[in-house]
């Protein structure tokens, strides 16, 4: 095997936009142009065209929501086709493409049918207005409401079974004219088969929590749930365990993927190693169990982990690998707008002073298998008083069901009838990748380098590794903020951080000027839309009439538990008028 070393001059230099890892995917050239001809781009690294965009917007990893027939005949309350807006009412993003479909919505294959499934371009691609203009910024913190989305999903799948007449509707639409009535009652119970876990988690997980809203997801909970609640149940159930499903309450921005490839760890809470193809499979593989790929484990005590956790597993390792090299190529948007040189250049000594310490690039030589030595960026964990809410998420416990005496032994876990969910999902994600690589062919590792390249005990050390265990007991809140404590969120490189408005890790403050107001100056509610504010660098405070837009309440530092709080981070407040201004400045060239 051909392993390659990431090119130095390029991370000492601090190249933006250069991929920090020699990639040896190149997608083929898009078939139709990837986004609409209203909607501008910017500039985001040589590496970055139309042929990786499509690539990016396309490639299915995995997910298998439905098949694709039975997405395309819903209907919406008025009748309308469910996908007909491709989802623009809860902020997806249209692109020319023949399926119909929104970026990051991908069509995989499962027995010969198309299913529609869901890839990380849904959530980390990014459409801003700026006066009459629309622009893309693409690994941008998605403003889509995917919260809204499921729910309208689930009252679309629940209107096919309300009654025969809109049953046989919706069976006309996915079945041939010749269809016998056997055939109609197969689809029913495949179709109740699908609806009703689906109906089970988004009931128990969203409904009477307040909705998460614009550009914010609980996506942990959510993981959690579904691996606990609909992939390891008893077959005679449905694989259901509908008590492992827990409110989804703790929504959190999504991050931006720019430097997402060569950060040292990565969730905001920072539970999860990063900076190899390694630690970056792991990452993705769990994202794809969260959004309805098909697992479901089966006890197998022959195995070293005492399960299969293979068959089924519909996770495509090889385009997830694709993916990963995409997300390498990323760089971050650069500002195109009028700015100010001179305040800049003032604001660049105020960022050395007071933001660099842990939001500066600082870099490490990471030894690992694919590639075998990457240069990172360390990415600071830290308590900052912020709010607290996903640290109990991290907490979960449940029956550890089909996964009982499940193991990942290199890293000391072994599944009792139940465990905490974050472990249930390392062996989950681990033990995967682990099969995987021990079932390879002689010649598959053309397509899975990285999977490929996991050969050695330090390797399936490494794999292991991939989450880290569920510390024994929950952090308490630290209320006096002047010193460290157990509440810890990662503190990324600023490059790009212009449009990943809102802010904080739940995004509760609309723009980076209010960031350096001390919280309680910070707006108490404000509107998340598209709209942007050039001046205060973030969310205007007006969304422009007819556009999308959803209405955030904040709590203060009396309820850093809400998940919604808007305390801490208060670095910079107080900094003169004229520092805040030349430091917003400088935040623009990043």
């Amino acid at each position: 095997m051909k392993f390659k070393i990431v090119l130095t001059i390029a991370a000492s230099l601090g190249l933006s936009g250069c991929a920090l890892f020699d990639s040896d995917y190149r997608p083929p050239p898009a078939p139709v142009a990837p986004i609409p001809a209203d909607v501008r781009t910017l500039p985001q690294s040589s590496a970055w065209d139309d042929a990786a965009r499509w690539a990016f917007y396309s490639l299915d990893q995995g997910s298998r929501l439905m098949p694709l027939a039975w997405f395309k005949a819903l209907k919406t309350a008025d009748g309308q086709p469910f996908a007909g807006d491709q989802l623009a009412r809860w902020g997806y993003l249209r692109r020319e493409s023949p399926s119909g479909l929104p970026v990051g919505f991908a069509i995989g294959d499962k027995d010969g049918t198309p299913y529609v499934g869901m890839s990380c371009a849904a959530c980390h691609t990014r459409q801003i207005r700026v006066g009459s203009e629309l622009i893309r910024i693409d690994g941008g913190p998605a403003l889509s409401n995917l919260h809204g989305f499921f729910v309208g999903l689930d009252e679309a799948l629940q209107r096919v079974l309300a009654s025969d007449a809109a049953f046989n509707a919706f069976s006309a639409e996915v079945l041939p004219a010749q269809a016998s009535a056997a055939d109609k009652a197969a689809l029913r119970t495949q179709f109740t088969a699908l609806a009703g876990p689906y109906h089970e988690v988004v009931s128990k997980a969203l409904g009477g929590t307040p909705e998460w809203g614009l550009g914010l997801a609980d996506a942990i909970s959510m993981i959690f749930n579904r691996l606990g609640g609909l992939d390891i149940g008893p077959p005679a159930d449905n694989y259901l365990i509908p008590g492992n499903i827990s409110p989804s309450n703790a929504p959190v921005r999504y991050p931006f993927l720019w430097n997402a490839a060569i950060q040292d760890k990565t969730q905001w809470a920072g539970f999860a190693p990063n900076g190899n193809r390694v630690f970056s499979l792991s990452r993705n593989l769990g994202e794809v169990y969260g959004v309805f790929a098909d697992f479901h484990p089966a006890p197998d005590r022959g195995r070293v982990e005492q399960v299969d956790l293979l068959n089924p597993n519909s996770a495509n390792f090889e385009n997830l690998e694709r993916l990963e090299q995409l997300i390498e190529r990323i760089g971050p948007p650069q500002w195109i707008w009028a700015s100010d040189s001179t305040w800049a250049g003032r604001g660049k000594g105020v960022y050395e002073q007071t933001c660099s310490t842990c939001h500066g690039i600082n870099r490490k030589w990471t030894f690992g298998f694919w590639p075998l030595v990457t240069i990172n960026w360390t990415t600071p964990v830290k308590d900052v008083c912020t709010d607290t809410l996903q640290h109990t998420v991290l907490q979960r416990t449940g029956a550890s069901g089909l996964l009982t005496g499940a193991r990942s032994p290199l890293q000391g876990i072994t599944l009792g009838e139940s465990a905490k969910l974050v472990d249930m999902l390392n062996v989950a994600v681990s033990g995967a990748i682990l099969q995987k690589a021990a079932g390879l062919r002689q010649g598959d590792g053309g397509q899975l380098q990285t999977v490929a390249s996991i050969t050695s005990p330090g390797a399936r050390q490494q794999v292991s590794q991939a989450f880290k265990a569920a510390p024994e007991t929950a952090p308490q809140v630290v209320t006096d903020c002047s010193r460290q404590g157990p509440n810890s969120y990662e503190a990324r490189v600023l490059q790009g951080i212009w449009a990943a408005a809102p802010y904080l890790h739940n995004g509760s403050v609309p723009t980076l000027a209010d960031l350096l107001e001390p919280a309680s100056r910070r707006p108490a509610s404000f509107e998340i839309s598209p709209d942007y504010d050039i001046d205060k660098v973030g969310l205007a405070r007006e969304p422009q009439a007819g556009s999308l837009h959803w209405t955030y309440q904040t709590t203060d530092c009396s309820a850093r538990d809400s998940g919604r709080s808007r305390c801490g981070h208060e670095y910079g407040t107080t900094l003169s008028t004229d520092d805040k201004k030349a430091l917003l400045e400088y935040l623009k060239t990043l």
